[in-house]
């Protein structure tokens, strides 16, 4: 990239670019910004900012975009459509940029992209939206999940669904949480240092961030204000790794103990595999396995970086591991594919491209893959099952399915009382079950349900 292109530009072009490659914003966003020849942090905090806020807003910014342009937003040039976008998002929502100055920046990518004939067509559309902004405000209070889905920007059916497992005022929540920026978590490796010693040294590297123990995992430091911590001498010494909250709490509720035997079974890119491993203290051994080959080298790369000798990988579906691995291990994780509806705030992209259909889908694929980890318990060992979904079909209700058919398992409640006081106040509790949304800690929507095989 040269240094003529502006924050403005990256941005665009990382919209064009994950809706034609139906890719992850937040990977083409790192990758767009590592590259980039921008300096400035507010540069870079635009760019996100633009590109985060468009894709989240997109079903609100595609209603005015209808009503304004003739044929309807579909009839544009993609690129054309993602630039009406932008330039309605930081008319809308944006309250720092100036009305003028969006227009104008916004009008000059038309006019340097396209013809004479385009940059006319969203100047007359961003006008035309400032001079008539009334006719598209909503009620105060929406109370609808047509209403509900224009304010806080989510397709109708995901609000359905959340209105029906948790009522319209946890979903009115969770929907606003999921549209608010994430912070950055940092899960302390014990192999290399203690949670306070690398608070100390952040603090000193970031003196203008703002650096926390987390109130719900022992392991865990909430970071805001710095810079890229994946580029600190610490980061590739080890020290810690890049986790949210809510993730960290998958290991710290297994609480696998030094010498076990464990396997970690749909394991990429490795976060989790890694925090179980500190926890046995690297002692033991961790077999972690993935059906996806181009990932299983991740696992691989990050278990190096952090010093962790005891994890083993292989290239595997968990269903087909052989039959001598039944029955031996004393931990067996099954952290599932799932629909990933409490990761919106880091992957906005989930509100448009999942379907009811595909929840459907993976519910089945999750049946089978709790059906192939039983299997794999010892008589007295454990499984954990877990998800970064809110989807009670993904979560209470397959694992009550599961318990019906495995009589052989039972719920393990008793780690409830190991879990900090404020999760055991302000999560989702049920029979050796935990669910925890977006909105109670700003952290990722989780469910984890711990289960013991029962000996005899």
């Amino acid at each position: 990239m040269n240094n003529k292109r502006t924050a403005r530009d990256i941005a665009l072009d990382i919209l064009i670019a994950a809706d034609e490659r139906g890719a992850y914003s937040n990977l083409l966003l790192n990758d767009a910004l590592e590259k980039s020849r921008l300096t400035d942090p507010r540069d870079r905090g635009l760019v996100t900012e633009l590109v985060y806020g468009t894709i989240q807003r997109r079903n609100t910014l595609d209603w005015i975009i209808d009503s304004l342009v003739r044929k309807g937003g579909h009839s544009l040039d993609p690129w054309v459509h993602q630039l009406l976008r932008m330039g309605l998002y930081q008319l809308r929502f944006l309250d720092k940029i100036p009305s003028r100055a969006a227009v104008h920046e916004t009008v000059g990518q038309a006019k340097s992209r396209g013809h004479k004939g385009i940059s006319g067509l969203v100047n007359g559309v961003l006008r035309s939206y400032l001079r008539r902004v009334r006719e598209w405000e909503l009620p105060a209070e929406p109370d609808n999940s047509r209403t509900l889905a224009l304010a806080y920007s989510h397709p109708e059916w995901m609000v359905r669904r959340m209105m029906e497992a948790y009522g319209q005022e946890t979903a009115v929540q969770v929907m606003a949480a999921n549209n608010r920026p994430p912070a950055i978590t940092l899960r302390t490796n014990p192999m290399k240092t203690d949670r306070e010693t690398l608070i100390d040294r952040l603090k000193e590297a970031y003196p203008q961030a703002e650096v926390a123990p987390s109130s719900i995992s022992e392991q865990g430091i909430v970071f805001s204000g710095g810079g890229n911590l994946a580029f600190h001498p610490l980061y590739r010494e080890g020290w810690y790794s890049v986790q949210d909250e809510s993730s960290m709490l998958v290991a710290e509720v297994l609480d696998p103990q030094p010498g076990n035997r464990g396997l970690d079974g749909c394991a990429a890119p490795g976060g989790k595999t890694a925090h179980l491993a500190e926890r046995m203290k690297n002692q033991g051994s961790l077999l972690a396995s993935d059906i996806h080959e181009h990932k299983v080298g991740l696992i691989e790369t990050n278990a190096a970086r952090l010093g962790l000798s005891i994890i083993k990988v292989c290239r595997a579906d968990l269903r087909e591991l052989p039959d001598e691995a039944a029955g031996s291990f004393d931990f067996v994780l099954l952290d599932a594919p799932c629909s990933g509806l409490g990761v919106i705030r880091r992957k906005p992209d989930i509100k448009w491209s999942k379907t009811p259909q595909e929840v459907d889908s993976l519910v089945r694929l999750q049946r089978e893959l709790l059906e192939a980890a039983a299997k794999l318990v010892l008589p007295g060992g454990t499984l954990v099952y877990s998800t970064c979904t809110m989807e009670p079909r993904e979560n209470e209700e397959q694992v009550a399915d599961f318990l019906a058919r495995y009589p052989e398992f039972c719920p393990d409640p008793a780690y409830l009382n190991k879990l900090p006081g404020t999760v055991r106040e302000q999560a989702i509790l049920g029979d050796g079950s935990l669910q925890i949304l977006p909105h109670q800690f700003n952290s990722d929507g989780f469910f984890i349900a711990r289960l013991l095989r029962q000996e005899g």
